[in-house]
């Protein structure tokens, strides 16, 4: 795997996502291939009135420490994820409390919310049993979640094991287990590929997939953007001109054709290829702001090295800065060094490759974390009242046509301020051996190893 764990693999950071493509932890709520909701751990939900939804709780399932899974278990697990400090960044803006009644579940929040449902199916809410919630506040997902695969042991950022669990509802999966490896280094997972010490991969760098046999590949449109975030907040990029400059200065198809050997699409926006909508609703953006001449300003650019194409991304943006008259300081490090400086506000740039719909199957908990005053993500410290107002009246939109031109309107709003300037969508390439059988090949990135996969 491409990460190590940031936060003890807790299900309330994006460790979760590990803990779902593992298929250990699950969800009340899962999606599909068209981003729908559909039965996970509940089998059905109504909802009551524009705050209040019912989810009945599927019967008859385990979770690995043996104990039931109950609408009061399931519950309780909401409750923690909503009490949490930081809380998980799916329920940013959203006010969520969780009651068991009988066999369901009933969901109040604070506001009208129409993704109730897809909020749920993200794995940072994920339903573990009660044993895993310490009262310290963390919490343990070793030998706790109701998967097919039962987590055994985490040895830091370095491995972890899982085996499979014969009492999972769903039947039995076809693998006896998974071995994990944390291999920040993209060459060294492509290398494990072909020398066989892998059976997957996730991540594939590019400069590698031609190195490796064209059946071991598979490349997928992902809803990931590689964007470079301003800091509005401090330093020269609080002015607009200054914003806007940089802008005009971007050759994102320089980037696609030279880093990526075209194994990626120029950005039109922050939502990409992946959501065939956003590019048919989308409209040219009217009254952009006038670039302001550079004359030497000094900025710094940041970005981090367990994506091997950044640096070399980063780089190549160093220079076509410095060739619109910046002077530029150039900083790379791993993620888990760099997350929270950045996060602090430390650079005037930070190129971030960023899933724009990795919680909800739905962007405006992206644009909520990265975009709003109160986002827990926001890192070009952007506090707009049009950007507010757009990402606010998307959120309560209801889930169609309608929401999705709302999602577009706030957009438009977000790239007008030239806070977030998007370059390139990626296609991640995942490394298969050729003895893997049914691997997912997930947008998401949710699923990876499933009831499914196997060895042939």
């Amino acid at each position: 795997m491409l990460q190590p764990p940031r936060a003890g693999l807790s299900p309330l950071s994006d460790d979760a996502f590990k803990l779902s493509r593992w298929s250990t932890a699950e969800t009340l709520v899962n999606l599909d291939e068209q981003g729908n909701a559909r039965p996970g751990l509940a089998t059905a939900w109504t909802r009551r009135d524009d705050r209040t939804w019912e989810f009945t709780v599927r019967q008859g399932v385990t979770f690995h420490d043996g104990t039931r899974l109950s609408a009061q278990a399931a519950a309780g697990a909401l409750t923690h994820a909503a009490e949490a400090t930081p809380k998980p960044r799916i329920l940013d803006g959203v006010a969520l409390k969780a009651r068991a009644e009988g066999d369901k579940v009933v969901v109040t929040t604070g506001g009208p919310d129409p993704l109730v449902p897809h909020r749920l199916s993200s794995p940072q809410l994920s339903i573990l049993a009660e044993s895993a919630y310490g009262q310290d506040g963390k919490v343990n997902p070793v030998g706790t979640g109701s998967g097919p695969f039962k987590l055994t042991r985490v040895n830091g950022t370095t491995t972890a094991t899982l085996d499979r669990y014969d009492g999972y509802w769903g039947g039995k999966a076809k693998a006896t287990g998974i071995d994990v490896s944390f291999v920040p280094d993209g060459t060294a997972r492509a290398a494990a590929i072909r020398s066989g010490a892998a059976h997957i991969a996730e991540a594939v760098p590019v400069s590698q997939a031609a190195l490796l046999r064209k059946e071991t590949i598979s490349e997928v449109p992902m809803p990931r953007t590689n964007t470079l975030y301003l800091n509005t907040a401090t330093g020269p990029f609080k002015e607009p001109g200054a914003r806007a400059a940089v802008r005009v200065a971007i050759n994102a198809a320089q980037l696609v054709n030279g880093v990526y050997e075209g194994r990626a699409d120029v950005a039109r926006g922050l939502l990409g290829p992946a959501l065939p909508w956003a590019a048919e609703g989308r409209r040219a953006l009217a009254e952009r702001t006038a670039p302001a001449d550079a004359k030497g300003t000094s900025i710094s650019l940041a970005t981090y090295s367990d994506r091997p194409e950044l640096p070399e991304i980063a780089s190549v943006l160093q220079q076509q800065l410095q060739a619109a008259g910046f002077t530029v300081t150039l900083v790379v490090r791993e993620y888990a060094h760099i997350e929270e400086d950045a996060l602090a506000g430390k650079f005037d740039a930070f190129i971030l490759s960023r899933a724009t719909m990795l919680d909800s199957g739905d962007p405006v908990a992206y644009m909520q974390a990265d975009f709003t005053c109160d986002g827990s993500f926001n890192l070009a410290k952007l506090c707009d009242k049009d950007v507010d107002r757009a990402v606010r009246e998307a959120a309560t939109t209801e889930a169609g046509a309608a929401r999705r031109a709302a999602i577009l309107r706030a957009e438009a709003a977000i790239l007008r301020t030239d806070a977030a300037i998007p370059m390139l969508h990626e296609r991640v390439i995942q490394g298969d051996a050729t003895a893997v059988a049914d691997s997912a090949k997930d947008p998401r990135e949710r699923l990876l190893v499933t009831l499914d996969t196997r060895l042939k």
